[in-house]
């Protein structure tokens, strides 16, 4: 009897073993077979937009998107701007301009993290999306990179890509100018409910538009709040970060300290505390 029991045991074991490799094969099978439907229906949906859209130009947006499905990884996609009205279609994010006889393509593109399930544009862009930090692994993690391309004989041409470091929220992209030194900065901004504010992505020019940017973040929150200053008058953008008291019903500013940025540590510190210092 006892002989019986073992052998029931060792062949349950081994059902569970061979049942777990299945569901790993199979699942395996099912991301290529996601993947695969995916790139299909995005082709799909390309060759419909080329029949409904009669006003042509090298490098447009039609033109990125079949360039990021043939040169990037599997499940990177073009971001779209975050909706103005509740029923509007969405247009890409994607600015073009031209500078020093060069035609260029600002776009804000979102790969997917390898071993999670491909994002979906609707899930990364606007006020909702903001909560996918909290746990973005269910509907799959996105990595944003701030992109230039040179538009150059109908050919892109990937000059720099810059990552963002948030994960969901996007709303709008805009080239401004930063007065103080008359550099030109792109304007990231993300709506993020978590702080009930939002943030600002600020990549500056530095070193004109060939060259990879300098990133700053700003926010504005409930109780956060970084705004852009200039403390060293050097070439890079610098802010105050600003210090809050609460309490009862009352919310307060109660300091602000300048941040510089230390070109040798490649860092943002100040001179009130070596251990309080910034990546950006």
């Amino acid at each position: 009897m006892k002989t019986l029991l073992n052998r029931f045991a060792l062949l349950f074991i081994l059902v569970l073993i061979l049942g777990s490799c299945a569901e790993k094969d199979m699942g395996d099978g099912d991301a290529a077979t996601s993947t695969s439907k995916d790139e299909s229906i995005r082709e799909y949906n390309i060759e419909l937009q080329k029949e409904q859209t009669k006003n042509r130009f090298p490098c447009d947006t039609i033109s990125l998107q079949e360039y990021v499905l043939a040169n990037y990884e599997p499940g990177t996609y073009p971001v779209l701007f975050d909706r103005t009205y509740t029923y509007n279609i969405p247009k890409a994010a994607v600015i073009y301009f031209r500078d020093s006889l060069s035609n260029y393509i600002l776009g804000v593109i979102a790969k997917s993290k390898p071993g999670e399930r491909n994002i979906e544009a609707k899930n990364i862009t606007g006020y909702s999306s903001s909560f996918i930090n909290l746990d973005s692994t269910k509907l799959g993690t996105a990595f944003f990179f701030l992109t230039l391309f040179e538009c150059k004989d109908g050919q892109f041409i990937r000059l720099w890509e810059s990552e963002v470091p948030i994960h969901g929220g996007f709303s709008r992209m805009t080239i401004k100018t930063w007065s103080p030194k008359n550099i030109k900065y792109v304007e990231l901004n993300y709506q993020d409910g978590i702080i009930s504010g939002h943030r600002n992505f600020n990549f500056f020019l530095v070193d004109g538009w060939r060259k990879p940017p300098h990133l700053l973040e700003t926010y504005v929150g409930l109780v956060l709040k970084r705004v852009l200053a200039m403390v060293n008058n050097d070439k890079y953008p610098d802010y105050y970060e600003y210090l809050f008291s609460e309490g009862g019903m009352r919310i307060q500013v109660i300091d602000s300290i300048p941040f510089y940025w230390n070109d040798k540590r490649k860092l943002y510190v100040n001179d009130r505390n070596p251990r309080w210092f910034r990546k950006y």
